[in-house]
């Protein structure tokens, strides 16, 4: 199981970085780098730099310019992508291994083999369909999902102690903030996808106003291409507005819930759960002084990337939370009763 772990632990690593590298790619407008997909204008490996491969890169895509600077940021990504997807494929196939199989089931990872492979289909079709707006959002979520799977892998595992009690409610807020925080990745998908993140230059206003005028039924429309309603019109600022505050929205949700379950967690008097509320009240600090900066700077992209990482991160840590709570819920409601002697000498 040694190389399982290591390979798990690899995996999980590089998975935070695909997500990095590839917010900034979005964010950097690199996405469209390269034309056509896995190649970069018919390049599997590198771009094309030599003049001659400029010019024959030029007549075959006439209407699309090369920059070899975003080319690359693409390229770089895609590569990172590709490791992380053989890295889990050796997963899978390690976790059918007969030695494995007897200690765990080999689900998880062949339905993350799924999912990437998934990944990968929608990594073409971003750049075949232009950024479409619901491919990019999934494409975000797909990664978020292979981090979170691998994540769940990596903990699911360790032990939970059975003198550490912790109430229904505390469970609740945990799995509520969890999916809060889901929800909101979503939004922010959806927001930067629609390059809505400016749509509201103020805080705590927008354009100045607590209810700006906006555009739900069009800001929402998943049938449509970047910058258009499913007719074909210029998407309004309204809908990108309702776009931008909807993810603000999702933010005092996520904010509640969060500092809810820290508190809760701090109430236990018992230092790991008040270690694990610490560590969700300063991820979460962080993520919205860096949402914040965001708006008022005008997006700058170091502080827009770590943003998502951000996301990321919180992530983690409400999953790993809960899996630990599930855990140690089953085992407690799993081990056998005391017997008598056992009892007595308990007391």
């Amino acid at each position: 199981m040694r190389l399982y772990r290591r390979l798990l632990l690899v995996a999980t690593l590089l998975a935070f970085a695909v997500i990095a590298l590839g917010a900034y790619v979005r964010l950097s407008d690199a996405g469209l780098g390269c034309p056509d997909w896995p190649g970069c204008y018919g390049h599997w490996l590198g771009v094309p730099e030599a003049h001659h491969e400029q010019q024959a890169a030029a007549q075959a895509y006439p209407d699309r310019p090369l920059d070899t600077g975003k080319a690359w940021k693409e390229m770089l990504h895609r590569y990172l992508a590709g490791t992380l997807g053989l890295l889990i494929l050796a997963l899978c196939i390690l976790a059918w291994r007969k030695e494995y199989r007897s200690r765990q089931s080999p689900a998880l990872p062949t339905a993350l083999l799924g999912i990437v492979t998934l990944q990968a289909a929608l990594g073409m079709w971003t750049v075949t369909l232009l950024l479409k707006p619901v491919i990019v959002t999934l494409h975000l979520i797909g990664g978020m999902t292979t981090l979170s799977i691998l994540i769940g892998m990596a903990i699911a595992r360790r032990e939970a102690k059975s003198d550490e009690p912790i109430g229904p409610a505390t469970r609740g807020l945990a799995f509520a903030a969890l999916v809060a925080i889901v929800i909101q990745i979503a939004l922010g998908g959806w927001v930067s996808s629609n390059y809505a993140a400016l749509a509201c230059p103020d805080f705590p206003t927008c354009q100045g106003q607590w209810l700006p005028d906006m555009d739900f039924s069009h800001a929402f429309s998943l049938h449509r291409e970047l910058g258009q309603t499913a007719d074909g019109q210029l998407l309004s600022l309204a809908a990108l507005t309702a776009i931008h505050w909807s993810h603000r929205l999702g933010a005092l949700v996520v904010t509640l819930t969060t500092v809810l379950l820290a508190i809760a967690l701090f109430r236990t008097g018992i230092r790991r759960w008040q270690t694990w509320g610490s560590l969700l009240a300063a991820l979460l600090l962080a993520q919205i002084s860096l949402g914040i900066t965001n708006v008022l700077l005008g997006l700058p992209l170091a502080i827009a990337v770590a943003h998502n990482l951000g996301a990321a991160l919180l992530l983690t840590a409400t999953l790993a939370l809960n899996i630990g709570l599930f855990h140690r819920q089953i085992r407690v409601a799993d081990a056998p009763p005391l017997s008598g002697t056992a009892r007595t000498a308990s007391g």
